[in-house]
Formats: C-alpha cells, structure tokens, sequence
C-alpha cells in the first residue's frame, strides 16, 4: 500500500474517531487528544493531520458526509423502477436507514448543528455542506422524475431532521414507527 492510500487511510480513521468523540462526548470533548485516544493512535497524530480544531472539523464534515453517501448499487436499482409515491418512500427510507446504520454519525451531526450555532468557522463549513446535500437532493429528485419539488424536498429534509433527532435521543411513543412515520410524511406532504 502506498503512502497516500496509508494517509488517507489514517485520515478516515481519524476522522471516524472524532465522529465517536462528537457523538460520545459532544463539541466540548472534541479534542486532538481525545481523537488520539479514540483512534488509538500515537499523541499528535490528529493534530499532525489536522493542525486545527476548525480542520478537524471541516474533517468530520466531510467524513459524515462520505458515510452518508447513498451505495452506487442501491440508486441503480431503483431507476428502472416507476418514479411514484412508493418509489419516494422508499428512498426515505433508504435517508433513514443510512442515518441509523452508525448513530454515532447522525449525533455528531447533530453536535455540529448545535456547535454551528456558537461558533461561525463551524456553520460556515456545516452551512456549505448542508446546502450542497439539499441541492444535490433537488437535482436528483428533478432527474429522477419523483414527485415533488424543491419544497416538498425541504419538507422532507425538516421531516428526517425531527424524526431522527427523536429517534436517537429521548424518543416519544406516538405508536408509529418509523416506516410508518415515513409513509405519513409522503402521503402528507405529496398530496
């Protein structure tokens, strides 16, 4: 294996780390050395990597997003499919199922949403990110021919945001579960 594919091998790993801390411990506990330990790796090593608390996180932003990316094959297999209602839900639930895969990485979202608030270099490198992830969402739904559009999109996005915060945290018994929360939301919000 070469020196760049260790590196960046070492990176997502580090990166993964200051996920768990994030997730663990909150902004507050997100420390190079906390990283280290986590990672398991020599004292200095995240800050070899990443010389600074706002490169960390620029870091974790891109990690998180990296892990949320949707699998090549679970899109493709889909576009041969009638682009309706059902075919919708059924990407939501695919959104739902990569947030909850590791809930480390959608609380570490959460944290840096929460961080984003007090600190202007985090909202500004989670702000980008999160805009392109909703532009990217419009296109695709353009392209694909769902239903909806840029509105019924940031209904969704709202929808997810409140049901996983929900769901990972201190959750409410409403008798629904989280298909059936999805189903709700897009005979609701595509009428």
């Amino acid at each position: 294996m070469g020196d760049m594919a260790r590196n960046d091998e070492r990176r997502s790993t580090l990166a993964d780390a200051g996920i768990r801390v994030l997730a663990e411990q909150g902004a507050r506990g997100l420390t190079h050395r906390a990283v280290d330990a986590a990672a398991r790796t020599p004292r200095g090593t995240a800050s070899n990597y990443f010389p600074t608390r706002d490169d960390l996180i620029s870091a974790l932003v891109d990690r998180i997003g990296e892990r949320l990316t949707p699998e090549p094959e679970a899109a493709s297999s889909r576009t041969a499919r009638t682009p309706d209602r059902e075919l919708f839900a059924e990407y939501l639930r695919d959104v739902v199922r990569r947030l909850s895969v590791d809930p480390h990485v959608s609380l570490a979202l959460f944290e840096l949403r929460l961080e984003a608030a007090r600190r202007p270099a985090v909202a500004k490198a989670l702000g980008a990110w999160r805009q392109r992830a909703f532009e990217e969402d419009v296109r695709f739904n353009d392209g694909a021919g769902l239903p909806g559009g840029r509105s019924e999109i940031a209904l969704f996005h709202y929808a997810i945001d409140g049901l996983m915060l929900d769901h990972l945290t201190t959750p409410i018994d409403t008798g629904l579960s989280v298909d059936a929360a999805i189903d709700e939301f897009v005979d609701r919000i595509l009428q």
